[in-house]
């Protein structure tokens, strides 16, 4: 529970489970004592909420559950570190991104300038084991997830967010779409994003549905930088 964010703790207040998610934590913390690999890296599975706090989230971009392949799982829906090969999805996210916005596809497959300047990059189940895909799914994160959402949507104003794929739309009869804007579509995986993703414009949409606010480059904020590199969250 410590690593889950002081600000989102209060945020979310009464909306969530503590015990269900203590129990959660510690199911995690018994497979790493076990052996088990699981990702993403301890200290990482609340990274999403660390560097995006309630207050600052515009738009919430929904994945499933962490990549589960060595080193690419760093705690954000869909992104990978620094370095790391793009994963299709991704690959085809930055296609549409530069499409949409006319801007270059990004160097590095890292979103984390995205979460610093306000996209929630929320999975919906928030660990994995290695190598297995869905295998943290019947551990209870839904039920969390759903309270973050569920927060957002009752307690801010004018938030988009950003549904594919079947797994993310299950969210949808959170959210009051009167209040917000819902941007659903097919996942971007090589699978499906031609049924609809590419060209869908996703980004400038967003853009227009706040008025007030333009989809953030690539690069993590100089200050959030900082901070990350001196100081825990």
């Amino acid at each position: 529970m410590e690593e889950l964010p002081r600000a989102w703790r209060e945020f979310l207040g009464g909306d969530f489970d503590s015990a269900g998610l203590d129990a959660i934590l510690d199911r995690v913390a018994a497979e790493r004592a076990a052996g088990t690999r699981v990702f993403p890296p301890e200290g990482r599975i609340f990274h999403a909420l660390q560097l995006t706090p309630p207050d600052a989230v515009r738009a919430v971009l929904l994945g499933q559950d962490p990549y589960h392949d060595d080193g690419q799982a760093e705690g954000l829906a869909f992104s990978v570190p620094a370095g790391v090969k793009f994963p299709p999805s991704l690959r085809n996210i930055f296609k549409e991104y530069a499409a949409d916005l006319d801007r270059p596809v990004p160097a590095s497959g890292s979103l984390r300038g995205w979460a610093g300047n306000g996209v929630l990059l929320l999975n919906s189940v928030l660990s994995v084991r290695a190598h297995e895909a869905g295998s943290h799914r019947k551990f209870g994160w839904e039920s969390f997830t759903d309270a973050v959402i569920g927060s957002l949507n009752r307690k801010r104003e004018r938030i988009v967010f950003l549904l594919w794929g079947n797994f993310a739309l299950a969210k949808r009869p959170l959210i009051d779409e009167a209040r917000h804007t819902v941007l659903a579509n097919v996942h971007p995986s090589p699978l499906s994003a031609h049924r609809g993703f590419f060209g869908s414009r996703p980004f400038s949409q967003a853009e227009q549905a706040l008025g007030d606010w333009r989809w953030p480059g690539p690069a993590i904020p100089d200050e959030l930088e900082f901070h990350l590199e001196s100081e825990e969250i």
